[in-house]
């Protein structure tokens, strides 16, 4: 069979790309309940039933951006953490990358703010296990096997410690207001490198 994609095909992609970039911008800008599908779809220069087309519905769409946010936010943090072979300094990189991201505007927002209330707090949840618990999970596991941590805790509740300690710096940062970011993101990075510095075996 061929690989070639047909027009068909490729407008339809295109046109979901376009309903994403849009989609994101207005969420971002005002929120899951002051962004209609009218909007987006006029935004995105294409009809209500192009949205359905592609999205069961609004909270659908605003998944579906949520998770593009995730996961590009999970490949950076892991790209950054990427550039150190020794775990204890890989984990450091990922918690630099993880802070700047939350420091962006639209991810804060997106992920922080509008998630839990545009899709509940379970599904919110099982969305951010899907991708940031399964990368704080693949750091403490490194830095336990590494010997830097001792494994006398639950790993489970080690993972589940340091993951909800993120987010709360996530959280944190995006109720701060933008000028006072960069302070705010310091002293939540020098917090947290202290309480990782004080779980390492003696």
């Amino acid at each position: 069979m061929s690989g070639v994609k047909s027009r068909r095909e490729l407008y339809s992609e295109a046109t979901k790309a376009a309903l994403l970039e849009e989609a994101t911008a207005l969420f971002a800008e005002h929120g899951y309940a002051g962004t209609s599908l009218e909007q987006v779809a006029a935004a995105s220069q294409v009809t209500r039933g192009a949205v359905y087309h592609h999205f069961a519905g609004k909270q659908a769409l605003f998944e579906a951006v949520l998770e593009a946010q995730e996961k590009l936010a999970m490949e950076e943090i892991a790209s950054a953490a990427a550039g150190a072979t020794d775990p204890w300094e890989s984990a450091l990189l990922g918690l630099d990358a993880f802070l700047d991201k939350c420091c962006d505007p639209a991810y804060g927002r997106l992920v922080w703010q509008e998630g839990p209330t545009a899709l509940g707090w379970h599904r919110w949840r099982e969305c951010e296990q899907e991708y940031a618990y399964g990368v704080v999970e693949r750091f403490v596991r490194g830095l336990i096997e590494a010997g830097y941590w001792r494994a006398a805790e639950s790993v489970d509740t080690t993972v589940r410690f340091a993951f909800w300690m993120l987010g709360g710096a996530g959280m944190a940062l995006t109720e701060t207001p933008e000028a006072d970011r960069p302070r705010v993101r310091d002293e939540w990075s020098q917090l947290i490198r202290r309480t990782l510095s004080g779980l390492r075996s003696q």
